[in-house]
């Protein structure tokens, strides 16, 4: 589907690379931190696109915030998104995003998304937070 850029909602992106990786059976149990590149190598081409969101309504995608734990954290940077490794579990660090996020935007038609399809960490969202599962943004990246 095809959005006027002039409706689309600005959007910065939060993605639990833990849940997306483990959402693609292509072996990132054998090395995590290269199963989290695969998954990151496709994000900085989001930055700037227009895409249809989770509930099909047109999103420009301003930034993408790339969450990784464990092992995973052994992951090189990826150029054009910003990578946080998370000190402690990445669902503590993907809550504390969204609210900073959420705190100083400073319009109120910036949004945020994350992505995941964990059910705890999705109640521990606020409800102004979109969510999206993991199948959505594997549909972005081709993956």
């Amino acid at each position: 589907m095809t959005h006027d850029e002039a409706l689309a909602i600005d959007v910065t992106v939060v993605v639990d690379v833990a849940n997306v990786m483990g959402s693609r059976p292509d072996g990132w149990w054998r090395d995590r931190a290269a199963g989290a590149e695969r998954v990151m190598a496709g994000l900085p081409g989001l930055v700037g696109r227009v895409v249809d969101g989770p509930d099909g309504g047109g999103m420009r995608i301003e930034r993408v915030t790339a969450v990784i734990e464990g092992a995973a954290k052994a992951a090189a940077s990826v150029p054009g998104i910003d990578v946080v490794r998370a000190p402690e579990d990445g669902d503590r660090a993907i809550v504390d995003i969204a609210t900073e996020l959420r705190e100083t935007g400073t319009d109120g038609g910036h949004r945020v998304l994350v992505v995941t399809a964990d059910r705890g960490l999705r109640t521990r969202l606020g409800d102004d937070v979109i969510v999206a599962g993991p199948g959505w943004l594997n549909t972005l990246l081709g993956r």
